[in-house]
């Protein structure tokens, strides 16, 4: 709760007053992204995947990260609190201070196609984060997320250590457990952001359930198992027009 802790602390007076000057005027299609993402981080907290402030929310319009401020409950934002930065972690909108998370979030902006991320501290994937380095194979639709999921090992949160141990996570994956933190994924819009976390903590939840039957060991798929799904998933859903 460290990271909850100090973005709580981190806004304080500057949250409504100001830190500074309104960078740049909000364009519309950065307005409507705000929307969004706003929706988005609201709904991490209705469906339980974090408590209060933690977790953060981005998304990218063009070469401007627009992302959660710091230590403000996701009810009370509005679309005056717009809060971006350029790909730098130069803020250029709102005055808002920006997630203490912001070096995780810009990593992986910097080095892939991701236009959303979803952070959490879902309980179930958090607490798989503390007992293996990558989260068995225990369904298939762990090829929904680019192959067995990795564990990055523990830094303290807000760090470039803890940023860099994510990105080798992420290597080949959409998503990755943080060790003793919660989780990461991108995607092409925050919708499939957000799915891929849902999957991720429904994944870890259902392997923490079958592991603690006394007695039973849960079968596991193999690699290769997981692979050939991901060349049927290639091909899942309606036809694109």
């Amino acid at each position: 709760m460290a990271e909850q802790q100090r973005d709580t602390e981190g806004a304080g007076g500057a949250e409504r007053a100001g830190a500074g000057p309104r960078r740049r005027a909000v364009l519309p299609e950065e307005a409507a992204a705000w929307a969004d993402l706003v929706t988005t981080a609201r709904r991490t907290v209705a469906d339980g995947l974090v408590v209060g402030t933690s977790g953060n929310v981005s998304v990218r319009v063009g070469d401007t990260v627009l992302v959660t401020p710091s230590g403000v409950p996701y009810d009370r934002l509005t679309p005056d609190d717009v809060t971006g930065v350029d790909l730098a972690g130069r803020q250029v909108l709102g005055d808002l201070v920006p997630t203490s998370e912001l070096p995780m979030h810009l990593a992986v902006y910097r080095t892939t196609d991701a236009r959303a991320i979803v952070h959490t501290h879902a309980v179930h994937a958090t607490a798989v984060s503390t007992l293996v380095p990558e989260l068995p194979l225990i369904h298939y639709m762990s090829a929904a997320l680019g192959g067995p999921v990795r564990v990055a090992p523990y830094a303290a949160y807000g760090t470039a250590e803890l940023a860099e141990n994510m990105l080798h996570a992420l290597t080949g994956r959409s998503a990755c457990l943080l060790q003793n933190h919660g989780t990461m994924a991108r995607g092409t819009s925050l919708d499939q952001a957000y799915e891929r976390t849902a999957q991720l903590e429904w994944m870890c939840r259902l392997w923490l359930t079958a592991s603690s039957v006394p007695g039973l060991t849960p079968s596991l798929l193999t690699r290769e198992q997981v692979a050939e799904v991901g060349d049927r998933l290639k091909g899942y859903g309606q036809p694109k027009p």
